[in-house]
């Protein structure tokens, strides 16, 4: 049971068995139990019920792709995604009042959980220099504050743009003109944390940063590899596009150092056999692989399959794809034959045979498709790792036909639609080309600032001005006392956000908050009502329309906030149309489908049932690497290396959570009850260890430099996890990601590759 929002949770910790299947009559009930709780039973049907229908409310959680237009189920939607939309349609709302009774300091010591629960922004809020409270302040001054600070800038390098998945494409392509007409690439974003890895690496191997699967695919592949991530708590949805697969006799391999309850069995409770049925076993296999150990993984089935090959010539590889459409695989193959088997066990913590038994799977197979997500691509091997399952696929011939192809899977609603819109520190002189024709300037051309480069740069005072388009920064990003030290030394950070988080807390000398209308929420402009547009992980890009009144008359559309600071910014030099950008979402569209490929005739086409779907070049045997052809790559064996006694944690999130923000303590499919401050260890690496369940620990990051990063006062929960490996959740140990600690070319963090010790906690109250 949730608190009133005046209280912090305080539930003790209680540890039931880990749930053995996900979804069924539960999910109904917390999700209707949660909903509730937050907004009235009309509201609530209304969100529900639109939501990810065509021309209604896209989720604003998880990228999973729709079904087709005339296949949805009336209730197409999860029990997190019906979270998380009804969290933004909450009743309860936050203004002046509130703000005077807490300071900064005093919200800087709250919970993720009590912040959020606070309920909605309602107007502009200001902290000035030397205050510790935000104040009302008016939309023309808040515009005018930062107007005033970014034409200050010694360089247009001074300001840096952040944005999260949970940007429309308009929204997204609007704040990258802005940024490119001001003089500058500072566009960090949510991908620079979760899938640049994804992105660096198939566009090396494929020449596509994108994935090349559908829902078609995945529903009639033979084999599919579920490699590093949770459906089940992720992206739900997934688990009914898997139980299709199944039904048509697919077989799906698990490969996670931890035993997740939706990888496991899915009862779907949109069928009468997820209610009162057994429902549908998810992964036929189950590997149980260390941390870090999935490159070990593919490069030992590669070698098996061109063993296979030897024994079998002709049998095994296609070797007409290889020779058609890929280059290198003559180096590869020479390379991974030089596998040894000891370094593969030891990576990954399987046996020989359960490797052999997986070879076996996939020369039973026609049709194989390899989704991921996280547990691959945060660590420091990651681009390699990627590599290396696009050489598995590429042996036969697995990408470019029906039933096959690389899926990493995208967290957060827009992720993808938002780098298709411009948003990245590096596009391509194309793309800059294309703007400069459209609006007659010259955009920079030297790259910007990522993620982790905006948080070096603003700790060595080279950033003076940041903008938050959504999401929630400080607790996104690694090496949390750095990131929040380096936050404050800005002369002005702004955050444009539809509830409280803690980036909030971590002030600039002024300190803005730009309440603006949620997804939920229509939007009424001069022209009259808008809808924006989104991009799914399958590259299908479809309408989002708000149906609540927003929740104050003071809110201001993204696209609003960030069309007036640009008009304010920047006046006519360049000569473009700002106003008409607010006023008319499809004045954006316009230019839009003359600059970004696909898009074209953009605002009749995406209002279609369905939307767009994007082509992926790959599919029509088109590859747009250096050769024109796929590439198979030569990668080193890499795995974390864990001295004695330590252990190599991976940071996760509850099942009661979306992104950074906690719903509640609980993390239920886990059996975690009550709290969040938990280790989960191996039952014998906790004997070993010498610790014992429920044991009050210090997990301890260690890392080249001196500095000791601890995050204080977890529990020791036993747990069916990899030996050697442990697992604690996000944001409270981001803390222990150095931020240089970081994946190779790609500059992800790692953080789910974190070698820790386990001390004894200290004396003394949990950090926050």
């Amino acid at each position: 049971m949730k608190k009133a929002p005046g209280d912090e949770p305080d539930e003790a910790l209680t540890v039931t068995e880990p749930k053995k299947w996900a979804a069924g009559v539960p999910a109904v009930a917390h999700a209707l139990e949660y909903s509730l709780e937050e907004t009235s039973a009309r509201r609530t049907g209304t969100t529900l019920l639109t939501m990810n229908q065509v021309d209604g409310i896209d989720c604003p959680g998880c990228a999973w792709a729709d079904p087709a237009p005339g296949h949805r189920h009336r209730n197409e939607y999860c029990e997190n995604g019906a979270k998380h939309i009804n969290d933004e349609a909450t009743t309860r709302r936050i203004g002046a009042d509130f703000f005077r009774e807490h300071s900064v300091t005093d919200l800087a010591g709250r919970s993720d959980v009590w912040l959020n629960q606070q309920g909605r922004l309602t107007e502009p809020l200001v902290k000035r220099p030397g205050s510790d409270h935000y104040e009302p302040i008016s939309w023309n001054d808040a515009i005018g504050l930062m107007a005033e600070e970014l034409t200050s800038l010694d360089t247009p390098d001074e300001a840096v743009f952040y944005t999260s998945g949970r940007a429309s494409n308009e929204a997204a392509f609007v704040l990258q003109l802005f940024a490119r007409a001001l003089g500058t690439n500072n566009l960090p974003d949510c991908s620079n944390l979760c899938h640049e890895s994804s992105g660096y690496a198939l566009h090396e191997t494929l020449g596509t940063g994108k994935g090349t699967v559908s829902l078609h695919d995945l529903h009639h592949a033979d084999l599919i590899f579920l490699v590093g991530q949770n459906p089940g708590s992720n992206h739900p949805r997934q688990l009914s596009a898997l139980e299709e697969a199944k039904r048509n006799g697919a077989r799906i391999i698990a490969v996670n150092p931890l035993p997740e309850a939706g990888l496991l069995r899915f009862k779907n409770p949109q069928k009468p056999r997820g209610v009162i049925g057994p429902g549908t076993q998810i992964a036929d296999r189950f590997l149980r692989i260390r941390n870090g150990g999935d490159l070990a993984l593919f490069q030992a089935l590669n070698r098996l399959l061109l063993e296979a090959e030897d024994a079998r010539p002709g049998e095994v590889l296609d070797r007409d794809f290889i020779e058609a459409d890929t280059t290198g695989f003559e180096e590869f193959a020479r390379h991974v034959r030089t596998v040894e088997w000891d370094d593969v066990l030891a990576a990954t913590g399987l046996t020989r045979d359960e490797i052999e038994q997986v070879r076996d799977e996939v020369l039973r197979s026609e049709r194989v498709v390899v989704c991921w997500a996280m547990g691959l691509t945060q660590h420091k091997h990651a681009v390699p790792t990627i590599r290396e399952i696009v050489n598995f696929l590429l042996l036969r011939g697995n990408v470019g036909r029906a039933g096959t192809g690389a899926c990493p899977v995208r967290g957060h609603s827009n992720v993808q639609g938002d780098r298709t819109m411009g948003i990245w520190e590096q596009m391509p002189d194309a793309f800059l080309d294309s703007l400069k024709e459209e609006f007659g300037f010259d955009p920079p051309r030297a790259h910007g600032y990522d993620s982790v480069n905006a948080i070096r740069a603003m700790r060595e005072g080279k950033v003076r001005f940041f903008l938050g388009l959504a999401g929630n920064f400080v607790r996104a990003t690694p090496d949390s006392t750095v990131t929040e030290e380096a936050v404050r030394r800005c002369r002005l950070t702004a955050h444009i956000s539809t509830k409280l988080n803690r980036s909030h807390t971590v002030c600039g000398d002024t300190a803005l908050i730009l309440p603006a209308l949620g997804r939920t929420e229509k939007d009424v402009q001069s022209t009259g009502e808008q809808f924006v547009t989104v991009e799914n992980s399958m590259s299908e890009v479809h309408t989002s329309r708000g149906r609540l009144r927003p929740a104050s008359s003071l809110l201001l559309s993204d696209i609003a906030i960030l069309c007036r600071l640009a008009r304010r910014t920047l006046g006519d030099k360049p000569d473009i149309a700002w106003e008409r950008f607010e006023a008319d979402y499809g004045v954006i569209r316009d230019h839009i489908a003359r600059i970004v490929p696909g898009f074209d005739d953009y605002n009749r086409r995406v209002v279609r049932p369905g939307g767009i779907q994007l082509m992926n070049p790959v599919n029509e045997g088109v590859y747009s690497t250096g050769t024109g052809r796929a590439l198979f790559t030569r990668n080193s064996a890499e795995a974390p290396r864990v001295p004695e006694g330590h252990l190599l944690l991976q940071t996760l999130r509850s099942h009661d959570q979306w992104n950074t923000v906690p719903y509640t303590n609980n993390d239920r499919y886990r059996g975690i009850h009550g709290s969040r401050r938990v280790v989960l260890v191996n039952p014998d690496d906790v004997q070993a260890l010498g610790l014992t369940d429920g044991q009050r620990v210090d997990l301890v990051s260690v890392w080249t430099d001196d500095v000791e990063r601890r995050a204080e006062d977890f529990r020791v929960v036993p747990y069916p996890t990899a030996r050697g490996c442990a697992a604690a959740y996000y944001p409270e140990t981001n803390l222990l990601v150095p931020l240089d600690s970081v994946a190779d070319h790609s500059n992800q963090p790692t953080f789910k590759s974190i070698v820790v010790r386990l001390e004894p906690a200290r004396v003394g109250a949990p950090q926050a």
